[in-house]
């Protein structure tokens, strides 16, 4: 927030600005950057429990017939390090950088529904909190992070581990969803004067959409979670073969989701990849059109590969050859993303800044990703690695070796911008090393753990098998990511306390309308909305010899939402419903805790705070506020 406008109580529309400060003002925030911070935060709160989970795994497995977790811990821990990492870890960092750079990467002010952007959060993180409570509450759930049938019904799952993963993730799914729906309006209506949808940056453009694959994707994950909850806690039949239901039906509407959801994961991280390279090149991106264009064929072919998980459950040779034909032709779009960030370097004057270190080395470690994913497209050959290390391996090199090295490229990237402090590089170098040093110790030689048969979900396995090295190897390279994590923290927790006084555009070859503006941006973003006159908006004026983009209003009066505490309530009132819905036949013995519960009292109490808060939010007409332009300390600048 711009220092001069704290404590300004300015009348509009008739009532006067609520100003918060410390904590509530985090709680009742509604502007982007700041909810961009709070996903940050959460997300690496969820990011490090979920690699703690992943060193016990390996600890475990560091050498044959270990003792050091238990058969179900190991369950567990897999489980709820896959969930964990997928849904809580990596989700909201890219929310946090969306939520960072969009509106200032299209010239808008916020985003289109900054009240549903503050609901998108909280939601998120009381779905997380409380899919994590379960390791405090009987158990985690211990089916495997897809949660198969009948594995996670009440037959063979007895704690309320899995009532938790479904509760708990349409919970956090209601985030997702929301926080799509809401970038879709952003960028749909919100992009500055000029700004057509082939001048838009291409973190935009994948943002977009991904969030488009949200839309459509999270709806049948959030059906089938809430048909599991119904087999599990009211006794329906939907999974249970003895009563006629289908347990393989929640395998297809798992992954109906599920693949799509890697689509989500990956593409802002090609976007983020797409916005690194061209500027530590100092040139433009190479193919803009084709790499659209690869981008919305890539998300339209995500939808029509589901099955390809599902080649070994006896769908026949018709549906296999099928899968298998559309999951490799999946590879031309992504090989189009490949070959133009590779031609976007050459011949550049390439600066190898710990950003552009992150996207350089993304670019290999998911092409060997991609090409074990091709290698998994043919059934017959799925039939040997199926449910070995080898597909744990493919798996990491897409998520870790393209996502989160992506993720890491963004952060260094928009760091500046986002608090207005330059991350080290020396530190961010060391980071780097250590981090992908690491990450091919522990995922490159599962491959040939795979291909030798060791299986996955096994918490031990025996002397002797040509198994011990390699899993040595790997335990050892996932404690070296964890020191690359680490580093970063320490990096970041140095750079916190150095005064903010990073540049516009610190990189100085910034190319996107994010680096016209002050680092970090003032709370109103642009004082007037800039007019766009070209790709890479902000090279292209920098071009014509102008420093700063050239206004398309004049100087006027600036619309803010209102800070609520609403959205925040709304989501405890969810929490509640959720805790009190898991033990409604549960038996206390305490006839006060058994009537609240099984009558389903704390879970009214819970839906009534949410529909409440609804309720008050459709009553209360809540206009905003203005900055009048003379509360504005910034250089006046005529349209």
């Amino acid at each position: 927030m711009d220092s001069n406008l704290k404590g300004v109580q300015t009348l509009a529309h008739a009532h006067s600005v609520k100003r918060h400060k410390g904590l509530m003002d985090w709680l009742t925030t509604v502007d982007h950057k700041k909810i961009a911070i709070l996903y940050l935060v959460a997300g690496g709160f969820f990011f490090g429990i979920g690699g703690i989970e992943a060193l016990l795994i390996r600890v475990q497995l560091a050498k044959p017939m270990n003792d050091f977790v238990s058969a179900q811990q190991f369950n567990e821990l897999i489980t709820m390090h896959g969930t964990t990492m997928i849904f809580l870890g990596v989700m909201p960092v890219i929310f946090a950088l969306m939520n960072a750079v969009i509106p200032l990467q299209i010239g808008a002010r916020d985003v289109a529904f900054p009240f549903l952007n503050a609901l998108g959060f909280w939601t998120f993180l009381f779905g997380g909190l409380l899919l994590n409570l379960s390791w405090l509450m009987g158990g985690a759930p211990d089916a495997g992070w897809t949660s198969y049938t009948p594995l996670s019904s009440n037959t063979y799952s007895l704690t309320h581990g899995v009532d938790f993963y479904t509760i708990g993730l349409q919970i956090a799914g209601l985030g997702t969803l929301i926080g799509g729906l809401n970038f879709l309006a952003t960028i749909i209506t919100m992009r500055a004067p000029g700004m057509s949808f082939m001048r838009m940056p291409m973190f935009s453009w994948t943002t977009f959409i991904t969030s488009a694959i949200i839309l459509f994707a999270f709806p049948a994950i959030t059906v089938g979670l809430v048909l599991l909850t119904f087999d599990r806690i009211l006794g329906a039949n939907f999974f249970n073969v003895e009563s006629g239901g289908n347990p393989v039906l929640w395998q297809h509407i798992f992954w109906i989701f599920g693949h799509p959801e890697v689509y989500i994961l990956i593409l802002p991280a090609f976007g983020v990849i797409s916005e690194v390279i061209p500027t530590f090149a100092r040139k433009r991106l190479f193919g803009y059109s084709s790499m659209v264009f690869a981008t919305i064929l890539i998300a339209f072919l995500g939808f029509m590969v589901w099955a390809h998980h599902m080649f070994t459950t006896g769908m026949g040779p018709v549906a296999n050859a099928l899968f298998s034909i559309s999951t490799m032709l999946i590879a031309v779009p992504t090989g189009i993303k490949i070959f133009n960030w590779l031609f976007t370097m050459w011949g550049g004057q390439i600066r190898f800044t710990t950003a552009n270190l992150f996207a350089s080395g993304f670019i290999p470690t998911f092409v060997m990703g991609g090409v074990t994913g091709v290698m998994l497209a043919s059934a017959p050959a799925d039939y040997q690695y199926h449910d070995t290390y080898f597909v744990v391996a493919h798996f990491h090199y897409v998520i870790v070796g393209g996502l989160v090295l992506g993720l890491f490229a963004g952060l260094h990237y928009w760091w500046p911008k986002m608090f207005g402090r330059m991350l080290s590089e020396r530190l961010g170098k060391i980071e780097f090393w250590t981090f992908i040093i690491g990450f091919h110790m522990t995922f490159f030689v599962q491959h040939f753990l795979g291909l030798m048969g060791m299986q996955r979900r096994v918490f031990t396995y025996l002397p002797n098998q040509g198994f011990d090295l390699m899993n040595l190897i790997s335990t050892v390279g996932a404690f070296l990511m964890g020191v690359g994590v680490i580093v970063f923290l320490i990096n970041v927790g140095i750079t916190a306390r150095q005064p903010a006084g990073a540049a516009n555009d610190p990189w100085e070859d910034g190319r996107t309308l994010e680096w016209a503006i002050p680092s970090p941006p003032p709370e109103y973003n642009f004082k007037q909305i800039p007019l766009v006159r070209g790709l890479d908006a902000f090279w292209k004026e920098k071009m014509a010899g102008n420093k700063e983009m050239t206004p398309a209003e004049p100087v006027g009066p600036i619309h803010m939402p209102s800070p609520t505490i609403l959205p925040f309530v709304m989501s405890v009132g969810l929490f509640i419903a959720g805790l009190g819905f898991m033990f409604t036949n549960d038996d206390f013995g305490n006839s006060f805790l058994n009537l609240l519960f099984n009558k389903y009292i704390v879970v009214i109490i819970g839906l009534a705070i949410t529909l409440g808060c609804m309720l008050l939010r459709s009553l209360y007409d809540d206009h905003g506020w203005h900055i009048e332009p003379e509360e504005s300390n910034e250089k006046e600048v005529t349209a």
